[in-house]
């Protein structure tokens, strides 16, 4: 029996738009503040050398992630219609997919480790294969969910995953578990997330493995995970090159100060690009005209209204921000986040295109994105690790100008996008953001001293005033707009035929 459609009666498009991102991103901070408050006490109780070594596993984790089969199940929020047997397939496709990559891991550990040379690495990376058998039972439903514009429940199910790994996070770093913490808290929440969103989507269980004529869906999945494929190799061409060059100690410097870099781009906005993909989807599979670019463009508006302010502050606040947040041991981490900021600015704008060109049935752009960046971003790391810690910071710079302008070049033909209006959506946040970040450290310049928590919140305080003036006074239609996006609300549409 088919899925109901959920393309016919409901709330607008527009209303459920408003409604997924108030869930998914409210959802969002509040799982993050709970996650934050963890992070933070773990941070200070276990040493970089841990995270040195976790973030060594991680490289093969993430390289193995990129083929889990999430390009599989997104291909169903394009669909029309979705039968039961669909997602039975889909499900037994995810499971034969994510068993090989957890063979793989388990046995391929020993030559991560030995390329490292840390022989511990084995045993984490053999511990965390039990990480994909989770997988299926969390693509699958979020892809039926993200289908019906359903946020709610999937945020309900993540916040409760995030409580589930922070108090295992909690009880290792305490206990002496020493960089193990890190590796049984996201097993907690994943085995948390897939029993809640099996259960909130009343996903199917029960797996198909007869795959007659769902082809197509593999197809749209396989262009989407050689696109992770690619953004693999230019997301963790740093730590590969990195583990070979610094030591451990440095290592986790270095990866715990793009961690604090990356927190927007990588958490928060990835949320805000599952409300689009569905959005831009849903506005395809309906039939309607296409809009050109000013879908993009409202959403580029929004997300760069609050990401460059946080970009700007995170660098001038830095040397008062890492002691407060993660104690004197990791004050190392204060130079490299100014250039880490430019560098996550620059990539929070282009990984918000991907959805709109994935949406209109053009996955190939994002691939050739990714490619691009595959070749780009390790050579600019290989350049940069002459020049130690830093001059990876700086290779983040230099390979992100490059991806971002190739991201708008390819992707200009399908969206209509012109570089004029690109500019004014961003040039007002821009320019406010500057500003505020010139008063900010001037202010901490002229500031007696104080303890850093007293500078920080002054610094915070102060912050939030300039922007927000030196926004009204640039674009008070901005603020406008953002307030206007969070009040209304769509009425009702009539029914239509299925």
């Amino acid at each position: 029996m088919a899925e109901a459609d959920p393309l016919s009666a409901g709330p607008s498009l527009a209303a459920q738009v408003r409604t997924a991102v108030i869930w998914r991103s409210g959802s969002q901070v509040l799982t993050q503040i709970v996650s934050w408050c963890s992070t933070l006490i773990v941070i200070r109780l276990l040493a970089p050398e841990d995270y040195g070594l976790f973030a060594m596993a991680q490289v093969m984790l993430v390289l193995l992630s990129t083929m889990n089969g999430w390009g599989l199940a997104s291909a169903l929020i394009r669909e029309k219609d979705v039968t039961e047997q669909r997602l039975r397939q889909t499900l037994g496709m995810l499971i034969l997919l994510n068993f090989g990559l957890a063979l793989i891991q388990f046995l391929a550990a020993p030559l991560v480790a030995l390329w490292f040379e840390q022989p511990m690495v084995t045993d984490l990376l053999r511990v965390q294969s039990l990480l994909y058998l989770a997988v299926p039972f969390c693509a699958l439903p979020h892809a039926m969910l993200s289908r019906k514009m359903d946020f709610r429940r999937p945020a309900q199910v993540r916040l409760a995953a995030a409580l589930t790994g922070a108090a295992t996070a909690l009880t290792g770093s305490l206990s002496g578990w020493g960089v193990w913490t890190l590796v049984a808290a996201p097993l907690a929440m994943i085995v948390t997330e897939a029993v809640g969103m099996t259960w909130a989507a009343r996903a199917p269980i029960r797996p198909s493995f007869r795959f007659s004529g769902a082809g197509h869906i593999a197809g749209f999945g396989g262009v989407m995970t050689a696109t992770q494929l690619f953004w693999f190799v230019q997301s963790q061409a740093d730590v590969m090159i990195a583990g070979r060059v610094l030591d451990t100690h440095t290592l986790g410097v270095y990866t715990t100060g793009l961690f604090l870099a990356q927190l927007l781009a990588a958490k928060f906005v990835p949320p805000i690009n599952e409300v689009a993909y569905a959005a831009y989807s849903r506005q395809e599979g309906t039939g309607q005209q296409q809009m050109g670019p000013e879908p993009l463009l409202a959403t580029i508006r929004l997300v760069m209204m609050v990401a460059l302010p946080a970009y700007a502050g995170l660098a001038v606040v830095a040397p008062v921000l890492v002691p407060v947040l993660l104690g004197e041991k990791w004050i190392e981490i204060v130079p490299l986040l100014p250039i880490l900021a430019v560098a996550m600015a620059m990539l929070t704008l282009q990984i918000l295109f991907s959805p709109a060109t994935n949406a209109r049935g053009f996955p190939g752009i994002a691939l050739r994105v990714t490619m691009i960046g595959s070749v780009v971003m390790p050579c600019a790391f290989l350049i940069g690790s002459r020049w130690g810690v830093a001059g990876f910071a700086w290779g983040w710079v230099g390979g992100m100008a490059v991806l971002t302008g190739a991201t708008m070049l390819l992707s200009r033909p399908v969206l209509g996008l012109r570089i004029g209006g690109l500019a004014r959506a961003i040039g007002p946040p821009l320019a406010a953001a500057l500003a505020m970040a010139a008063g900010v450290a001037l202010a901490l310049h002229l500031l007696p001293p104080v303890l850093p928590l007293v500078a920080l919140v002054l610094a915070v305080m102060l912050g939030i005033g300039l922007y927000g003036a030196a926004l009204h006074l640039i674009a008070p239609e901005r603020i406008a707009e953002a307030l206007r996006f969070l009040r209304e609300r769509g009425e009702a549409e009539p029914a239509t035929a299925s």
